[in-house]
């Protein structure tokens, strides 16, 4: 299985994108995972932000493949304990998903089209966090639940 982080906007910390960095190197001793970035929308100061998510929303589209599994990153989605993430992430494997995609949105959110195109929703938490810091609170997941699933002492229960 493959999994895919697809994000709207560039990371502009340095330090934030080593540390993201230094989990994708960690994970590649476990699962395919790559952060496909997608460009900031050009925006105009009359964009609303209903028209900045439907642009962003066809952009996220374009890179999704109709056999995907999409799960947003959403802070009503349902919370994990890293327990839990990493048997989700298990049942995912087991299934025979080909690639899993997990998607941050834009500042305003997503459009309902991508609501519409993703079959769950995942919550790091209910507090808000910047879309730098969700890339590496995300990818470090992903590591510690690899790690949690081959038995490795990175995780303390």
């Amino acid at each position: 299985m493959k999994i895919l982080l697809l994000v709207v906007g560039k990371t502009d910390s340095k330090l934030m994108a080593q540390a993201t960095d230094e989990y994708i190197r960690r994970l590649s001793h476990y699962v395919s995972f790559e952060i496909e970035v997608i460009p900031d929308v050009r925006i105009g100061s009359k964009t609303s932000p209903e028209q900045q998510k439907e642009m962003e929303g066809r952009e996220i589209l374009a890179r999704l493949r109709p056999s995907d599994s999409v799960v947003l990153l959403d802070e009503r989605g349902k919370e994990h304990s890293s327990m839990e993430f990493a048997s989700y992430l298990q049942k995912k494997m087991l299934a025979g998903i080909h690639r899993l995609v997990f998607i941050v949105g834009g500042p305003y959110g997503f459009s309902s089209a991508i609501y519409n195109a993703a079959a769950e929703r995942v919550s790091l938490s209910r507090m808000t966090f910047s879309h730098q810091m969700i890339r590496l609170f995300f990818t470090e997941q992903i590591y510690r639940a690899m790690t949690i699933l081959n038995h490795e002492p990175y995780h303390h229960e």
